[in-house]
């Protein structure tokens, strides 16, 4: 990490010893990687895909038109947020490798989802069931041992890690040595209630449970929104800078403190791997602005819909992810609601009906005619009003 060794010394450099400085070394970091490399990876992802991700007949000619475009953009965001993050961040930081792990493995697994589209040249990829399949393992792991890592900060669980690899070192040493107060002891199993100060509802090991639903659940989300050229890479950038504060809130104890929210030693150095994101969804965002000359395919989308749930879990602010997210989750709603009330009526009458025109929903205004470029903004400006909204939360309480 290069940080580390530039801040061995003191003086000017030891201002590297901020998270703040680092997520804005982050972000300039990532963002210039992915745009200076971002022509050659689209020119190659073209050379090897012929034809281009396969688009379905919407019945949108705007769609239609975007046949021969290059898909698996998302290489782009991942090579400028692992410059950022090997760069910047603490990488002793056990909350940044769970975070990379289940962001890498989704990525994965939207790469191979990607690939059978492209060589099958079909909008059939992988099949859901072993998509969801997969995810909810790679979740279920991550909640896991993110459990260790609460578990960790309380007395009993200091004892209970102490012997693995001195994990509960690492995470002490992370803390402020004086005028610290211990976890309450369902931090680690609990989850937090809104605008409730530092209560948690103790689920024990059912917490698994809820943060894999939590990390599936979003990571689709971001998929279902991933529809339009810039539409779902924005919103992430939004949701990404807020999370980046509540990480920073949650691992500082002087703001934890005085906003009533758990103290988590560590958390904070999230920031920084949120910070990349931002950087490097600009950098993306530079290529896929509209007319798009790449997508970023289930690659980047189900890797960033992954990482905004695990770092959600990590920080202990899951609730807040449904409105900080509130696009994400508008989009998700529509596709469940149409699927749901299709079938139900299909079942009672024997005719399917629709409640919106198409889903998700960013189609449905499509259909109404809003040329693209009017859906894709007016969707931004939800995003935005919904993460301010979301951080209005943090002193609700």
């Amino acid at each position: 990490m290069l940080y580390e060794w530039l801040a061995a010394d003191s003086g000017i450099l030891n201002v590297l010893n901020y998270i703040t400085f680092r997520t804005g070394a982050a972000v300039v970091t990532a963002f210039l990687v992915t745009v200076i490399f971002g022509d050659s990876i689209i020119n190659f992802l073209r050379a090897r895909q012929g034809k281009g991700q396969p688009i379905r007949d919407l019945s949108l000619e705007q769609q239609l038109e975007k046949r021969g475009t290059p898909t698996m953009g998302g290489f782009l965001i991942w090579l400028g947020l692992l410059a950022g993050v090997l760069l910047w961040a603490n990488l002793h930081n056990p909350y940044i490798w769970v975070t990379l792990f289940v962001t890498v493995s989704y990525a994965i697994l939207g790469f191979l989802d990607d690939y059978a589209k492209v060589t099958k040249q079909t909008d059939a990829g992988v099949s859901a069931k072993a998509r969801l399949l997969a995810g909810f393992g790679i979740a279920a792991l991550a909640c896991a041992f993110i459990m260790g890592l609460h578990g960790a900060h309380t007395p009993e669980g200091h004892a209970e890690w102490g012997s693995l690899n001195g994990l509960a070192e690492q995470i002490a040493a992370l803390a402020p040595q004086t005028s610290v107060t211990p976890a309450d002891p369902d931090f680690s199993g609990g989850v937090a209630v809104p605008f409730v100060n530092n209560y948690f509802l103790p689920l024990g090991m059912f917490f698994i449970l809820f943060g894999m639903i939590v990390i599936v659940g979003s990571a689709n989300a971001v998929n279902f929104t991933d529809g339009l050229d810039g539409l779902a890479i924005v919103p992430m950038m939004f949701a990404a800078a807020s999370y980046a504060m509540i990480a920073y809130l949650t691992g500082n104890f002087v703001f934890a403190e005085y906003l009533g929210i758990q103290f988590a030693p560590g958390a904070g150095e999230l920031a920084v791997l949120l910070g990349a994101m931002m950087g490097a969804g600009m950098g993306f965002l530079w290529y896929n602005a509209y007319p798009a000359k790449v997508f970023m395919g289930d690659t980047g989308s189900l890797g960033l819909g992954g990482m905004l749930g695990v770092v959600a879990v990590a920080t202990k602010h899951e609730f807040a992810l449904v409105v900080i997210g509130g696009l994400f989750v508008i989009e998700a709603a529509s596709v469940i609601m149409q699927v749901s009330w299709f079938k139900l009526t299909r079942r009672l009458t024997g005719e399917g009906k629709r409640i919106f025109l198409m889903a998700p929903l960013h189609h449905h205004f499509q259909k109404k005619n809003w040329p693209e470029t009017r859906v894709v903004v007016r969707f931004w400006i939800l995003s935005v009003l919904f993460a301010l909204a979301g951080l209005a939360t943090l002193k609700l309480r």
